[in-house]
């Protein structure tokens, strides 16, 4: 048996929230990081394929709670293809807008509870 000791003044027990991997976790649910909310509303129009990219990959990241999440971005992923001439158009304008809404206006995710089956 290994002996685990731990220091009181350095542990936190009994917290309402929980910080951890870009949410936070509740006894509710689970919600994306207000932090990371703040960094999508503040994010500026793309000017270039690399600022595109660098969008949808953060983006990306949130694309499991984000429902038609490919058919929203898909205006901005054709202008990153390397024979497409990058123009922001209103769809891509359209796109960004509603993957931003999206991203910042997620449901609380709740844990199943119970120990039956789920059917999806």
């Amino acid at each position: 048996m290994e002996k685990l000791y731990a220091k009181l003044n350095k542990s936190e027990l009994y917290l309402p929230s929980v910080a951890f991997l870009r949410h936070i976790i509740y006894k509710e649910g689970i919600v994306v990081d207000p932090c990371r909310i703040e960094v999508v509303l503040k994010w500026e129009k793309p000017t270039n394929v690399s600022e595109v990219r660098n969008f949808l990959g953060l983006a990306g990241y949130y694309m499991r709670f984000v429902e038609g999440f490919s058919k929203i971005a898909l205006p901005l992923t054709r202008i990153t293809q390397k024979e497409v001439k990058f123009v922001w158009s209103d769809n891509c304008k359209r796109s960004f807008q509603e993957l931003k809404k999206r991203m910042t206006t997620a449901l609380v995710l709740t844990l199943p509870e119970g120990n039956e089956d789920f059917v999806v």
